[in-house]
């Protein structure tokens, strides 16, 4: 029994809720029955869903073999995975849609269909080339990505190519790469025709087949559905017809259904999601119960007000389902707005203040830049690079794919047969030592530089697993075959470049939302009221995935010297601060800043402020007993959040950022006194 199982079964329920807060805690008690979770951003959804599954397999209310969890990446569906294993709980299915059905799919097709399941085609992109080329239509890249995206749609749509015309006109759209709705529905055909003759099929067709048979086979319905009886759906604002149908199907006439989404963030309408099924829930399920999950434990004050402003203007298309956020960290450095000549100098300002900010003490894997398309990303690289700071481009080689990562994997699994007696974070830094991997990085950048950082990174996962969970080199490459299979990766640093949509599920805590300008947010592609109101949620999951720092950009030319025609979006208008081409007020020393926050969070929260002082006079002791700088004791934001929280347990504790394994075992017993107001001699402590 791993240490997290352990430590689950000596807890009661009481115990393991309390770390949860009052309406967390009300979705995980929640165990039967229809339950719908308003969940905003950073609002901890993935912490309440985990331990609402904990506490229902620990009071034998859920078989761990008959939850289905299913989420819409493989990452995500990874980290439900690992959270659940971190709280003692194996079994549970956390799956995407595609992978739950293909699973199903597979088992059942050689009784059901009969034979061996059709080959499934990676990309459409060769199928759709090859359906234009018979049709004759000239089509490029781009055009064939357009008509890809168009059939995608009609299939996760549940139209047909006789239906398409209809369907897609009476929705708004207007075919694809200027072709019309009688070519778009002819395509269609051919499509399938290729498909049938290749004897692929696609991503689609797994969950459309899945359907046809549990229509088909009341025996195959029966048999899933004694396999699968309580259901969790993650991002439900992002089901898409195709995949409600499928989920209907698994639940037959049951109402063991937990949904978790917010409709502030549907970005994906253009590839047939709908928040409906969201909005709608409580009319499907009467009697369903509704919690809304407001309190923001990601963003500070100052990003959480813009966020929530940026969504109040939306007017009459904001959803009386949205979730105003209310700001659970310390108040801290202000927002920045930046406006620049040209898209260079907005690359080479951001550049900049990353450096600055790295300077602060602020790690490159914890800043992302964001932009509206991928196009944006080039003068950013360039001016990284020009500022000899390392970058990531999110969609880029997948870190799995690496060459070093490959080779360190392989000598792992041959060190797992021989390294029994070796604890693991010894036994990972002999491995890697004898593929190039040192205590410090090398000077050197580039290539060399990326080499050793993908393999600290794995160092650094090692250590991580071993500290949470007490695993052995097994458990190290269990968990590795997990990420693999989800494309899950370790932490690398550097700076992440990413589109607002790729960047959707993360956060950090500094970005840069670059482009904020008219013509790219809101996109000129984006036409008509819905169109517009999905840019500005878009704007939204973009400033809600920033911890702290902040900073909005536009530049009013495209090229320098070029006409300084841009104006900065829409969306801005009443929050962008008036008359400033940059507002600077947030341009502070590293100084400055804490300050900022301290003296913020001493005036927001007057009845915290006193514990506060405690905790730091408490830290400047344990500093000069250990002739250390105070902030490497604790920093100041994470005394401000024990002063919020005050945690009555080590457990409580834990979960506060900025308290690892190695803080809590010198610290924390030391905290939890101060907490309880205790008068404590610092010298005897230290001498326990």
């Amino acid at each position: 029994m791993s240490v997290a199982a352990e430590r689950l079964a000596g807890m009661s329920t009481d115990e393991l809720l309390a770390a949860l807060d009052d309406d967390q805690r009300a979705v995980a008690e929640h165990l039967t029955g229809p339950l719908c979770v308003l969940a905003g951003a950073g609002t901890g959804k993935t912490r309440a869903i985990t331990y609402r599954i904990a506490n229902g397999v620990r009071s034998g209310v859920y078989s761990p073999n008959t939850v289905l969890a299913v989420t819409f990446t493989a990452r995500a569906a990874g980290e439900m995975r690992s959270r659940l294993r971190d709280l003692g709980v194996g079994g549970v299915q956390a799956r995407t849609f595609h992978a739950a059905a293909l699973r199903q799919l597979s088992y059942f097709w050689p009784t059901a269909i009969g034979g061996t399941l059709p080959r499934i085609a990676e990309h459409k992109a060769s199928l759709v080339a090859e359906a234009a080329g018979r049709l004759g239509l000239g089509a490029d890249r781009v055009a064939i990505r357009d008509l890809a995206g168009e059939v995608e749609w009609s299939k996760v749509s549940l139209v047909t190519a006789e239906d398409y015309a209809a369907k897609a006109a009476s929705t708004g759209r207007e075919g694809a790469a200027g072709h019309d709705h009688a070519t778009i529905t002819r395509l269609i055909s051919v499509y399938e025709d290729v498909k049938n003759e290749r004897g692929v099929i696609d991503f689609e067709d797994v969950l459309l087949l899945l359907v046809g048979i549990l229509l088909e086979r009341e025996d195959v319905a029966a048999e899933v559905r004694r396999q699968y009886r309580h259901f969790v759906v993650d991002e439900y604002q992002d089901v898409s017809p195709l995949q409600q149908r499928l989920l209907d199907l698994w639940l037959g006439n049951r109402r063991e259904i937990c949904v978790v989404g917010d409709v502030s963030q549907t970005i994906y309408s253009f590839t047939g999601a709908t928040p409906s099924y969201l909005t709608d829930f409580s009319r499907r399920y009467e009697g369903a119960q509704v919690v809304r999950l407001v309190r923001d434990y990601r963003s500070t004050p100052q990003v959480v007000d813009l966020a929530n402003r940026v969504l109040a203007r939306a007017g009459r298309h904001l959803s009386s389902a949205a979730v105003e956020l209310v700001a659970q960290r310390p108040s801290s450095v202000p927002v920045r707005f930046e406006t620049y000549d040209d898209d260079l100098a907005e690359a080479r300002g951001v550049a900049e203040r990353v450096g600055a900010l790295q300077r602060e003490g602020v790690p490159l894997n914890e800043i992302a830049v964001l932009y509206r398309t991928n196009s944006q990303s080039e003068a950013l690289e360039q001016a990284l690079a020009d500022a000899g700071i390392g970058y990531l481009v999110r969609g880029g080689e997948r870190f799995f794919s690496r060459r070093e990562v490959r080779e360190a994997i392989v000598l792992l699994r041959g060190a797992a047969r021989s390294s029994a007696d070796q604890p693991l974070t010894e036994a990972v830094r002999d491995v890697l030592s004898s593929v190039g991997w040192s205590a410090e990085p090398p000077s050197a950048r580039g290539a060399v530089r990326e080499r050793w950082e993908s393999l600290n990174s794995l160092v650094t996962l090692a250590d991580d697993l071993h500290s949470s969970r007490g695993a052995d080199m097994v458990g190290l490459i269990a968990e590795l075959d997990d990420r693999m299979a989800a494309q899950h990766a370790p932490t690398v640093a550097g700076v992440t470049l990413a589109s607002l949509h790729a960047a959707k599920g993360l956060e950090w805590d500094a970005v840069f939302l670059v482009g904020v300008s008219e013509g790219l947010l809101p996109i000129s592609l984006a036409e008509g009221e819905d169109a517009i109101a999905e840019e500005r949620r878009l704007l939204y999951v973009g400033i809600t995935r920033a911890r702290e720092h902040l900073q909005l950009s536009f530049a009013r030319a495209r090229t320098v010297g070029g006409r300084a025609s841009r104006k900065r979006s829409r969306f801005l208008d009443g929050v962008w601060p008036d008359g400033a081409d940059g507002f600077r007020s947030g341009k502070l020393s590293r100084r400055a800043a804490a300050k900022a926050r301290t003296e913020g969070f001493m005036e927001d929260n007057p009845k915290d402020a006193e514990l506060f002082e405690r905790l730091r006079n408490w830290r400047g002791e344990v500093a000069r007993a250990v002739s250390k700088p105070a902030y490497t004791v604790l920093h100041d934001t994470t005394l401000q959040a024990i002063a919020t929280a005050k945690p009555k347990d080590l457990r409580q504790l834990a979960v506060l950022r900025g308290i690892g394994a190695s803080k809590l075992e010198a610290y924390g017993p030391q905290v939890l006194a101060v907490v309880r107001g205790e008068d404590i001699d610092v010298q005897e402590w230290l001498a326990r």
